[in-house]
């Protein structure tokens, strides 16, 4: 029993670690964690209801998870093939283009929350 507590504890130690490491180092992350930011200031200011901040944290949260990933990806791809290869740059765009999915989301759902609320 111990030994799985101990395990949980790193787990959670390692992901701290990568939060910390994306926040600091990765561009990408660093930006879209400030536009973030703006919305939650946003959602603050126009005391946008519950389900709108459900909503709203939901596209924040897949957003950073789908560019950590995305991030994770190129840098195994970078790792395994430094040089350029078609393949390669394949994975990268496929990658990429999951982090476009998660943005429109919630481009999307930004839009049902404050398109109304900019209209008045």
């Amino acid at each position: 029993m111990s030994g799985f507590i101990i395990g949980r504890i790193k787990s959670i130690k390692y992901a701290v670690k990568g939060f910390f490491l994306l926040l600091t180092t990765e561009n990408a992350i660093i930006s879209q964690s400030v536009i973030a930011l703006v919305f939650i200031g946003l959602g603050f200011y126009f005391e946008i209801g519950k389900m709108d901040w459900a909503l709203q944290i939901m596209a924040i949260g897949l957003v950073l998870s789908i560019e950590s990933l995305n991030t994770a990806v190129e840098k195994v791809c970078d790792f395994i093939h430094p040089e350029h290869h078609e393949k390669i740059g394949f994975i990268k765009d496929v990658a990429s283009g999951a982090v476009t999915f998660a943005a429109l989301t919630a481009f999307a759902i930004a839009t049902l929350i404050y398109g109304p609320i900019l209209m008045e």
